[in-house]
C-alpha cells in the first residue's frame, strides 16, 4: 500500500473549554485506532512538517465546511506538536455552530476531536496490517458529535456558571 493524496479525517477525545476558547489535543501519539480492517498508529512529530509550512488549516464542526469555527490564517487557531500529540486551541466564535458546540462542551456532550488530512509520498509505513503514520498534510481539525476513532483524549468543559449566563460570563473571561 503507498501514500495517498485522498482525504482521510481521525477523530479523537480531548477538548477544555476555557471561556471561549476549546483547547485540547485533535490527535495523540502512539495510541492504536482501528481503522476498517487495519489498525493505525501516528508517529511523534507526524505533523511538524506539515505545521512548519504556515498552511492555512481549518478548525471545523463535524467537518462541515459551512460550521466554520476558526483557521489559523486569521489566529483564531493555533495547532502545535507537544509531547502527547496535535495540541490546538481556538477562540470559539460567537456564531450559532459556536454557540452550539460550547453548549455541548460544557455539558459534556462532545465525542471529540477529529483530523482531516492526506498522507504525502513516503509518509506512512505498512507491517503487514499495521500502518504508521510518519508524515500528514494536515488540512483541518474538527470537534465531533460522535464517536473518536483514536481513544486516549477527553472532552470536557472549564466554564462553569448556570446555564443563563454561561455565554455572556465566557464572553467576559475572555476581555
Amino acid at each position: 500500500m503507498t501514500g495517498t493524496l485522498t482525504l482521510e479525517r481521525r477523530q479523537a477525545t480531548e477538548v477544555r473549554v476555557a471561556g471561549r476558547r476549546l483547547e485540547g489535543h485533535a490527535a495523540v501519539f502512539g495510541v492504536e485506532a482501528r481503522i476498517a480492517d487495519f489498525v493505525e498508529v501516528i508517529a511523534p512529530g507526524a505533523f511538524a512538517a506539515s505545521l512548519s509550512q504556515g498552511q492555512d488549516i481549518l478548525a471545523l464542526a463535524d467537518h462541515d465546511p459551512a460550521r466554520l469555527l476558526a483557521r489559523t490564517r486569521s489566529g483564531t487557531l493555533s495547532l502545535r506538536e507537544d509531547a502527547r500529540g496535535l495540541a490546538f486551541a481556538l477562540q470559539v466564535p460567537d456564531t450559532q455552530a459556536g454557540r452550539d458546540v460550547l453548549a455541548l462542551a460544557e455539558r459534556g456532550d462532545l465525542g471529540g476531536m477529529s483530523f482531516g488530512f492526506t498522507v504525502p509520498k513516503g509518509g506512512e509505513r505498512w507491517q503487514g496490517r499495521r500502518r504508521e503514520l510518519r508524515a500528514i498534510d494536515l488540512k483541518e481539525v474538527s470537534v465531533v458529535s460522535a464517536w473518536p476513532a483514536y481513544g486516549g483524549t477527553t472532552v470536557a468543559a472549564r466554564c462553569r456558571v448556570p446555564a443563563r449566563l454561561a455565554l455572556a460570563r465566557c464572553y467576559l473571561e475572555t476581555l
